[in-house]
């Protein structure tokens, strides 16, 4: 049996990330610098160490989505659990913001009258954002095989994807889509994922740059 530990409130994530990283020494496991944070979060976030293998970045993928913030980018989610998770403050000072149209009444009544998911009709919407967006999706693969056919009919590619949808339907096909398609991004390959890890992505990423910036 596990003995109990005495760690004050505000200590309990520190001694967390302290303890993911002697296990993740313990397995001879060293991450890359500037994936180490996030990988890390991840862990955290789901108590989960497969998501080493399973994690996977394009070149410089977490510098790109740091400079994207910096010029002011816009995060879809597709769902509202993620928009939530995601830290607001954080984005503030970069003058960056984050969105989910999967709620708008407007959307729901699209996607009914076409026959489609919000998931897609809300990739649909997105396209009218101005400034570079960032694609945080962790619930539907829809949303990530819609913005891939709408690259595919020649619409706007996304500047960042972080996928990681979750479950059995067409996930694992949606995430593989991307490879090689030229989009950076952080995208879970399998079948786990949800909104709390495509939010934790996020946060990631953008509490190294509130340290460093």
């Amino acid at each position: 049996m596990k003995e109990l530990m005495h760690v004050l409130p505000q200590d309990i994530e520190k001694e967390s990330f302290r303890i993911i990283g002697e296990e993740l020494q313990a397995m001879g496991v060293v991450l890359p610098e500037d994936q180490e944070p996030v990988t890390k979060r991840v862990i955290h976030t789901t108590a989960d160490f497969t998501f080493v293998d399973s994690l996977e970045y394009t070149e410089g993928a977490v510098e790109k989505a740091r400079e994207l913030i910096r010029r002011g980018a816009t995060i879809v989610t597709d769902t509202n659990m993620a928009l939530t998770g995601i830290s607001k403050p954080s984005l503030a000072k970069f003058g960056a913001k984050a969105v989910c149209f999967m709620a708008d009444p407007d959307v729901a009544a699209e996607a009914k009258e076409r026959g489609v998911t919000r998931a897609s009709v809300s990739m649909e919407r997105a396209q009218a954002l101005e400034g570079p967006v960032i694609y945080a999706i962790g619930n539907a693969p829809t949303a990530l095989i819609e913005l891939h056919d709408i690259m595919e009919r020649g619409g706007r590619k996304p500047d960042f994807i972080i996928g990681v949808p979750v479950g059995f339907v067409n996930v694992e096909y949606s995430k593989e889509l991307f490879r090689n398609s030229g989009v950076p991004y952080i995208i879970n390959f399998g079948r786990k994922g949800g909104s709390t890890i495509a939010a934790a992505i996020c946060n990631a990423i953008l509490y190294t740059m509130v340290k460093r910036d």
